[in-house]
């Protein structure tokens, strides 16, 4: 013990402005990884490793163990390799949303009473059509460009650049039709593309006991919510229940005022301060639907 208060004091009397630099940059490198990793299952697998790393490192100090201090020497190497392919889904995510900080194409970013306008009747034509898919309990899922592109997801469905109406919805969505296995894309007042195939959630939050009933639709809307800023809508094939998904968090059993209301604030929400709101819209959500099964 007095070997490191010794230590202790010979770092602080060297401790100089560079040294401050110097601990605020790896402090800074820390921070935007697990800010890039956030609402990911790396997260939780991150924070153990941190803490295995700490606690080696200090019993490897304090404590005289050579055989041990070896054996972490010899495996380091490896564990270096081997986390690029443990956390290969959410390094690339990470990327994805540091590319896309600089994205400027939002839904009309003019703001302008035409565009909002624009945005409302869209909405309501979304709303109205999902209500009617969730009554006759038609799969769908309706993806909402905000900020981030995606024209990637484009190539793969059919492009239909159609103006939005609860009609063509619910054509697109009829069972055994073409199209309605995939998402319909919607983007600037339009439904760009049909039948896209959407990336699948790789965050394990459907892994949950609550969630685990949940199918492909579902994951599909919290693999794009994930990947970007979009919005996703889904109509569960099976009970007809409603759900939107947003950066990674999916609010369930919606009905058309909520549906409507969440769309509208997310959709007019800047994306520096969507993620807070939309978690507080959650808790809001989740406490009501709790309330109304209770009186149930």
């Amino acid at each position: 013990m007095q070997e490191l208060w010794n230590n202790l004091v010979f770092i602080m009397e060297r401790f100089t402005w560079s040294s401050l630099l110097d601990v605020l940059l790896v402090t800074i490198v820390f921070g935007l990884l697990l800010y890039l990793l956030r609402d990911t299952e790396a997260q939780t697998l991150l924070r153990g490793v941190f803490l295995v790393v700490i606690l080696i490192t200090l019993l490897t100090s304090l404590v005289n163990l050579p055989a041990f201090s070896w054996l972490v020497k010899t495996i380091t190497p490896a564990l270096i390799l081997a986390v690029p392919v443990i956390f290969a889904p959410e390094i690339r995510r990470g990327l994805e949303r540091m590319g896309s900080f600089g994205k400027l194409g939002y839904w009309r970013t003019s703001r302008g009473t035409k565009a909002i306008q624009e945005l409302e009747e869209t909405l309501n034509a979304v709303t109205s059509a999902v209500m009617q898919l969730a009554q006759r309990r038609h799969g769908a899922l309706i993806v909402i460009r905000r900020r981030e592109f995606l024209d990637k997801y484009y190539k793969n469905g059919v492009m239909l650049n159609a103006e939005v109406s609860p009609q063509i919805l619910l054509q697109i969505f009829y069972p055994n039709t073409p199209l309605h296995d995939g998402a319909v894309i919607i983007s600037e007042n339009q439904v760009k593309a049909a039948g896209c195939v959407m990336p699948l959630s790789s965050s394990g939050v459907l892994n949950s006991t609550a969630a685990q009933s949940l199918g492909l639709r579902h994951r599909a809307a919290m693999g794009i919510s994930e990947v970007s800023d979009a919005l996703a809508v889904v109509v569960s094939e099976e009970t007809g229940t409603i759900s939107i998904a947003h950066r990674g968090k999916l609010i369930r059993r919606l009905d058309g005022d909520r549906l409507l209301n969440s769309m509208k604030a997310i959709m007019t929400t800047d994306q520096s301060i969507s993620t807070n709101w939309f978690k507080s819209l959650l808790k809001s959500l989740r406490a009501k639907t709790a309330r109304k099964e209770v009186e149930e």
